[in-house]
């Protein structure tokens, strides 16, 4: 990905994971980490939703109501500003921000962070 496309979230997600940066409040990491899990639940239901707009019809027999169902169409899909593309790129936010802080957590406990394994062994811990 460009430099100049990339998220600020993605560019800090790699600074976490070379250990220049993490959040020093455990508390603070796992309250985020749990509103990161919800909002990543609330996306996929909204990614679901938006996918039935796919599915766009009703506007008559005419030429022109297929040029109008093609252009609601082509919001919901398939281009970059498309709400599935829309979508997609929040919940990849949701996920750098969850692993920041999942990585702050195991920096602060002296875990390793250095592999997906124990990034996700922490952030499925949260909340239990």
């Amino acid at each position: 990905m460009a430099e100049e496309t990339q998220s600020p979230w993605r560019r800090f997600a790699e600074q976490a994971r070379a250990g220049e940066l993490y959040l020093d409040d455990e508390a603070a990491a796992r309250q985020v980490i749990g509103a990161c899990k919800q909002r990543l639940d609330d996306l996929e239901a909204l990614r679901q939703l938006a996918g039935r707009c796919e599915n766009v019809s009703g506007f008559g027999d005419f030429d022109m109501a297929d040029v109008l169902a093609g252009k609601f169409r082509k919001q919901a899909t398939d281009t970059d500003n498309s709400l599935d593309s829309i979508i997609a790129k929040d919940i990849e936010v949701v996920k750098d921000m969850r692993d920041i802080m999942a990585i702050s957590i195991a920096r602060l406990n002296g875990q390793d962070y250095t592999n997906s394994a124990a990034i996700t062994a922490i952030i499925d811990s949260v909340g239990e």
